[in-house]
């Protein structure tokens, strides 16, 4: 069994409350016990919580193996653009090569600064800066763009040594998995968290394929939530920026290709806009170039990816003598929150502007 058959299992069997996750009860125990002193002692002044000079809004989950962060923290980033604002953003950059405080530009390698990032900056055009400690991400990035009056640190929940003005959760179809913390659960941190728990997030963001809503044990009382369609476009982007109705796909040969937390949602997509790939390849989250470069030489397949394989793949191809490379599409995917989500956003917001 590969990393990748195993991180699938893994995540099934948070579903529920098995052997297996009582077994592991014993290490979320002590899991526990240590998030809750790390908590506490940011909360209580003993480690430095850094607080910048604008306002944050920081976009995460409480639960593992990817629920929407980054197309959330990409919608938000549109709506403050829509708003007048001059958003940035700042990010880890998980499972980039390069250390240090790095500018992520649309000619970036995803090796150096990661692919969600380098993904964040080409859909949104606004500055980006990677960093393992956010705020010196966020200082870089502000003395560079002065004009940047709002932040937004996608995947920063439990980064707590980042002030934050506005936090945001979000939950995809799963909602907390068993409702138990690691490894016996999906969950990061406690959930729900208490009334009075430090650092208790603002909003709740519950994306699912439908409009329902994530499964109850998620919702949490006085603490807004708001829903949001996700779905598939009804078109590819190619390489060169070209665009292709998906419908003219359906009967080429596909290879679909997903280096995401959960492969299996995006080759359903696929299947439920009527393609049928002849080959599924899952790949491991923040998977390395490397892994792709096998692919892309055999042209008898069309390829067909997520965007966030695209900032990987496409550069292969580009490097290839032409006519020797596969064709290659990605399929954007499209998150579409109700409207009081980002009303609530904008409240947040004008609370906060008196701290800054």
């Amino acid at each position: 069994m590969d990393r990748t058959q195993q991180e699938a299992a893994w995540l099934r069997s948070a579903q529920h409350r098995g052997p297996i996750n009582a077994l592991l009860w014993p290490l979320t125990l002590i899991y526990q016990c240590l998030m809750f002193l790390r908590r506490w002692l940011y909360a209580a002044g003993v480690l430095r919580v850094q607080r910048l000079e604008v306002p944050v809004i920081v976009v995460g989950n409480v639960v593992v193996g990817g629920a929407g962060k980054t197309p959330c923290t990409i919608a938000v980033v549109n709506h403050l653009l829509a708003r007048g604002w001059h958003p940035g953003v700042v990010s880890r950059g998980h499972g980039r090569r390069a250390r240090g405080v790095l500018s992520v530009d649309p000619a970036a390698s995803a090796v150096d600064v990661g692919d969600e990032p380098l993904l964040i900056q080409r859909s949104t055009g606004v500055p980006v800066y990677v960093a393992a400690h956010r705020a010196q991400a966020g200082q870089a990035l502000l003395t560079a763009h002065p004009q940047v009056d709002v932040l937004v640190c996608d995947d920063g929940l439990q980064h707590l040594a980042l002030g934050r003005d506005v936090s945001i959760v979000v939950f995809d179809d799963r909602g907390v998995g068993n409702g138990w913390m690691l490894p016996a659960g999906l969950l990061r941190e406690p959930w729900p968290p208490t009334a009075h728990a430090p650092f208790r997030p603002d909003i709740v963001l519950h994306q699912s394929r439908s409009n329902a809503m994530a499964p109850p044990r998620s919702a949490v009382p006085k603490l807004p939530a708001f829903k949001a369609r996700r779905c598939l476009a009804s078109y590819a982007v190619g390489p060169q920026g070209q665009r292709i109705e998906l419908s003219l796909l359906r009967q080429q040969p596909l290879c679909a290709i997903a280096g995401i937390a959960r492969p299996e949602v995006f080759f359903e997509m696929l299947r439920e806009l009527g393609l049928d790939p002849l080959r599924e390849i899952p790949l491991p989250d923040h998977a390395d170039a490397e892994v792709y470069s096998a692919l892309v030489h055999d042209p008898s397949h069309t390829l067909i990816c997520t965007e966030k394989d695209a900032v990987k793949l496409f550069p292969l191809l580009a490097a290839l003598p032409q006519g020797s490379a596969a064709q290659a599409w990605s399929v954007p995917l499209e998150l579409t929150p109700e409207p009081a989500f980002f009303d609530a956003i904008d409240e947040c917001l004008t609370r906060s502007s008196g701290q800054h």
